[in-house]
């Protein structure tokens, strides 16, 4: 690949060189009177010295045009510098603008090498026609034509090149906002499966225990844990499918989906602690509001982490849940009063809270979890009533726990 462009590269460059030094040959034929002849030896030599400089016009550019212009006026015939013998500065003019990013030195050196040339093509201005007087015009001007071709041409692939630079970051853009939303998308669904395996493992681990206690000693009480272990189980495997149904591909067949639980549920979340021995009294104030679909999933999450860690850690059968409704927010506290076989600091860090703490900010709240001094746990959670109404506010102080 790099020896084909190579090749190309010498190929294009023996065509300009060879185009260049025909043009220059036949400028030296064209004779003052008009008639055709062999070029004289000054064309020759100039034909053959500038366009062997040709070669290093992309190294050095200004080099370059000012020894064909010297070359053009020493070399080529006195008087009678026609445009076509200059081709050779044509080319370095063009050049050099092409290369240099100097726009106001560029054009003066191209201004100048044009007023040498004039002055070169010029014999006498007495004795010029109006056809020399036109030759000599354009002498002069080719190397400034030629100059702002470049300058043009440079300009072209400047925006060009811009253009393809920032499409590229656009693209970049895109692809780092995709992965954002990827990432995003990998720790909500992380979070609910979190939820949802803490909350009915834990259930059902103590159904079970409830059911080994008592299988010798009440078989009805063992038979009836066993059944509500089943069920847990049960519901729990559809809450897995729901949420794992959120991994399909877009062309997956779509797979009925149920609302996502809100504080509506709270009952048969209440009732499904109940059956695990844990019994929670609820508490309201002041007048229940509607909330959004986040912020009342948030509340709903928030209660159930909550009273699953009281249920794995507090050593208690009882907890309360207490709303406490504003115009414009909702208080969820979780409390309980149990010593807990470990305390908070003993446990080990798990997901639980986090995951509460990033629920909460992600509807504009906030949430805290707290040893009381009386003993026991508090988890309580400040959410706008939707997130467009979230507000500052400063937790009264924040300690870790983990499921």
């Amino acid at each position: 690949m790099v020896l084909g462009l190579r090749v190309r590269e010498i190929w294009r460059e023996a065509v300009v060189l060879a185009a260049t030094a025909g043009v220059c040959l036949s400028g030296g034929a064209i004779q003052a009177d008009g008639t055709l002849s062999a070029p004289a030896a000054g064309t020759i030599v100039t034909a053959v010295v500038s366009c062997g400089l040709l070669p290093a016009r992309r190294r050095a550019p200004l080099m370059v045009l000012l020894a064909t212009a010297v070359v053009a006026v020493l070399l080529a015939p006195r008087g009678w510098l026609n445009p076509l013998i200059e081709a050779p500065v044509v080319v370095a003019a063009y050049s050099y603008a092409l290369t240099t990013s100097r726009e106001r030195r560029a054009a003066g050196v191209v201004v100048l090498v044009s007023a040498v040339l004039l002055v070169a093509a010029t014999s006498s201005w007495a004795q010029a026609s109006w056809q020399d007087v036109s030759r000599m015009g354009v002498v002069a001007a080719f190397p400034m034509v030629a100059g702002l071709l470049g300058n043009s041409v440079r300009h072209r692939r400047a925006y060009l090149a811009a253009m393809a630079e920032r499409a590229r970051r656009a693209e970049d853009s895109r692809d780092a906002e995709a992965r954002q939303r990827v990432a995003e998308e990998r720790v909500r669904i992380a979070r609910e499966l979190h939820d949802l395996v803490a909350h009915q493992i834990t259930l059902a681990n103590a159904q079970a225990v409830v059911a080994a206690h008592l299988f010798d000693v009440r078989p009805e009480q063992t038979r009836k844990s066993l059944h509500q272990l089943v069920e847990t189980t049960a519901q729990a495997l559809d809450e897995l499918r729901a949420t794992v149904g959120l991994l399909r591909q877009s062309g997956d067949p779509a797979a009925p989906g149920e609302p996502a639980p809100g504080l509506a549920q709270l009952p048969s979340l209440l009732e499904s602690f109940g059956r695990a021995g844990l019994l929670v009294a609820v508490q309201e104030e002041g007048a229940a509001r509607p909330l959004s679909p986040g912020v009342d999933l948030t509340a709903y999450r928030i209660v159930q982490e909550a009273l699953t860690n009281v249920t794995k850690h507090a050593g208690t059968d009882s907890a309360q849940v207490r709303l406490s409704w504003d115009r414009d927010s909702v208080t969820v506290t979780v409390v309980d009063e149990g010593g807990g076989t470990r305390t908070a600091t003993d446990r080990p860090t798990g997901y639980g809270l986090i995951g509460m703490r990033e629920r909460a900010a992600a509807v504009g709240g906030s949430a805290s979890a707290e040893r009381r001094p009386e003993g026991g746990f508090r988890v309580r959670a400040w959410l706008p009533l939707s997130p467009g109404e979230a507000k500052e506010r400063t937790d009264d102080g924040e300690a870790g726990d983990g499921s």
